[in-house]
């Protein structure tokens, strides 16, 4: 129960920070994607289950304050959050390498398939210059905010996991 409750808290300050704080310091137009760290970070450090169900919640609050489909996004990220779970087994706290390089494929595959449905499909076909101006700076600027808030999202995971085993040996 305390994790659903701390997860929805990171979730809702993470959707904030997006569109409010980060979006006022944005750099030609770019601004970080919280949303794509917090949905990789859940799918790696809890598997398939928490980055689908977070992945889900993220890409719905974005459809409905700036979709123009409602699910369009939510389907989006389930399916991030859901590939990045399968990373779980793989997955080890000490090692930053895989985190950082989950979120920058999770981030790059987002905004390929954005790409791909909201600019290709209506014949726009500067695939070059969107990923030179668009796809890459994101990418980067999100990568040097996932330095700052990863960090706090794995001590507050080591947190509700050592709560959940002390909960479970009084329980035993």
């Amino acid at each position: 129960m305390l994790s659903v409750l701390v997860s929805s808290i990171f979730l809702i300050i993470c959707f904030l920070l997006q569109s409010t704080i980060f979006h006022s310091l944005s750099m030609g137009g770019i601004i970080p994607n919280l949303m794509i760290i917090l949905t990789s970070s859940y799918g790696f450090m809890r598997g398939r289950k928490n980055g689908l169900l977070i992945g889900f919640f993220s890409g719905l609050l974005i459809d409905i304050f700036f979709g123009d489909i409602l699910c369009f996004y939510a389907l989006i990220y389930m399916y991030i959050g859901y590939l990045n779970g399968v990373f779980k087994k793989m997955f080890y706290p000490e090692d930053i390498k895989l985190p950082i390089a989950l979120i920058i494929g999770s981030d790059l595959l987002y905004n390929l398939i954005v790409y791909i449905i909201t600019f290709f499909l209506r014949g726009r076909f500067q695939f070059f210059y969107y990923f030179l101006n668009i796809i890459v700076p994101e990418m980067v600027y999100t990568i040097i905010v996932t330095c700052a808030l990863y960090p706090l999202l794995l001590v507050v995971e080591r947190l509700l996991e050592r709560n959940e085993k002390e909960g479970a040996s009084k329980i035993v």
